[in-house]
């Protein structure tokens, strides 16, 4: 097994997909990092799940699109250009559509602001949703030469709109009241 630690990042600088070396501080790093926080928190989601195939399934699904997303913005597409296999597509904004609208069902219609919190997994999808947040302003901040395609950031809003109907769904089907503001 080869090791973990390259020493090529102590010098404060890390390399892109496509070979091109970039300060830690570049902004790509910050928004692919935010990503993998993203998707850290909600690991730690499922982790305090119901345990349900199906959202089982999603967060599988929207887990490996953070890994796309991750890549394509570590990506110097002016060197290398990633495989459709990896990139964000209209079909997977729409099947994030078609999750938000099944995770909508049978819950009540929202009429206020609702204050974050509830079941422990329903917190966590409230961290994810505000973590997801930052990820979109800070991606929607890359300088030109770091642009992302529309889809990538689609995707990404339409997750935190997923993220706050499931935190939704998990408390009302936990029996937890919302809270209103």
């Amino acid at each position: 097994m080869s090791k973990i630690y390259t020493r090529t990042g102590d010098d404060g600088t890390t390399s892109l997909v496509g070979g091109k070396r970039v300060s830690k501080t570049d902004s790509r790093l910050d928004a692919y990092g935010t990503i993998d926080e993203l998707n850290s928190f909600i690991g730690l989601m499922q982790s305090v799940m119901d345990g349900k195939a199906e959202t089982d399934e999603n967060i599988r699904w929207i887990q490996q699109k953070l890994f796309n997303i991750g890549g394509c913005l570590a990506t110097d597409t002016t060197a290398f250009q990633l495989p459709d296999s990896c990139k964000i597509l209209a079909s997977d904004v729409e099947r994030m559509e078609k999750m938000i609208d099944a995770a909508q069902e049978g819950l009540p219609q929202q009429h206020s602001f609702i204050l974050p919190g509830g079941t422990q997994a329903a917190s966590y999808a409230h961290v994810a949703r505000t973590v997801c947040r930052r990820a979109e302003r800070l991606i929607l901040a890359l300088p030109d030469d770091a642009k992302a395609p529309s889809e990538l950031l689609q995707y990404v809003n339409r997750l935190s709109d997923y993220l706050f109907v499931l935190a939704r769904r998990i408390n009302f089907f936990a029996g937890v009241n919302e809270n209103i503001w």
